[in-house]
């Protein structure tokens, strides 16, 4: 009977002992893309790479950016990635690994077809900001176009400025190289398009972002990202969901970042 009690015993505390945390990580209520895809797997592989077995839960937001981390802070949610600035890491815990390797910084411009030979024209930043962009109001892409002395119209709906271009109620919409592509592909319109021509370039960096409570969580995903990155691994996945050959070709227009700062 004592030998049952201890095997029994035993083998509840090794039931214990593997038992996964779970971590709640922010979907929003959108179509995903491929830079969504792209994270999903990345934070997969990112920790098991850094042999830390958790079930992940996907809590639905919506797709505002500033509530979303808002609602890390609060403990909310676990973790979501987002664009980084000072402001943002005061809200969550940053894991310093840039997601994209910098090209969330690399702006492609989505314009209205019949405007293509208007754009084609431009020749510097200077006639660039003759005309008007749409950014969500709360991204911080936003404020470094304006920092650079753009004009900006500041939009809360994200499908509205794609409208918006599409009815050319304004002139252009700056999308990353990292997301143009699968994001017009999913638009109805034809009116659409990729500006082959030039692109904006400053620097900027996109996180995942942990709640303050887990920083195990953190430190985990840092190891991960680590390894994955000294293998090899994490380049192969980036060649796998990005065609980045648009950056050979276009020339692009540099802008200062007043919100970053090298880590």
């Amino acid at each position: 009977m004592v030998k049952w009690y201890v095997y029994l015993m035993l083998f509840l505390l090794g039931v214990v002992a593997e038992a996964k945390s779970t971590i709640y990580v922010a979907k929003e209520m959108r179509p995903l893309y491929d830079r969504d895809l792209f994270l999903y797997e990345l934070l997969d592989l990112s920790l098991k790479a850094a042999e830390y077995p958790v079930d992940i839960q996907h809590v639905k937001v919506h797709p505002h950016q500033q509530r979303t981390l808002l609602a890390l802070s609060k403990g909310e949610v676990d973790l979501h990635w987002s664009m980084s600035s000072p402001a943002r890491e005061k809200l969550a815990i940053a894991v310093k690994f840039p997601l994209f390797d910098g090209l969330i910084g690399k702006r492609a411009l989505l314009v209205n077809r019949a405007q293509l030979a208007r754009f084609q024209a431009l020749k510097d930043k200077a006639e660039l900001a003759k005309l008007v962009a749409v950014q969500g109001h709360d991204w911080p892409d936003t404020k470094i176009l304006a920092a650079n002395g753009l004009k900006v119209r500041p939009i809360v709906n994200y499908q509205a400025m794609f409208d918006l271009i599409t009815a050319q109620k304004a002139d252009y919409f700056p999308r990353s190289v990292i997301e143009i592509d699968s994001e017009l592909a999913a638009q109805a319109s034809d009116d659409l398009i990729k500006l082959p021509q030039f692109y904006l370039s400053y620097p900027a960096h996109f996180y995942f972002f942990v709640n303050k409570q887990k920083p195990e969580l953190a430190e985990k995903l840092a190891l991960g990202l680590s390894r994955l990155k000294e293998s090899g691994q994490y380049e192969t996945l980036l060649a796998h969901y990005f065609d980045l050959s648009f950056l050979s070709t276009a020339r692009p227009i540099y802008l200062d970042n007043p919100y970053f700062y090298s880590d």
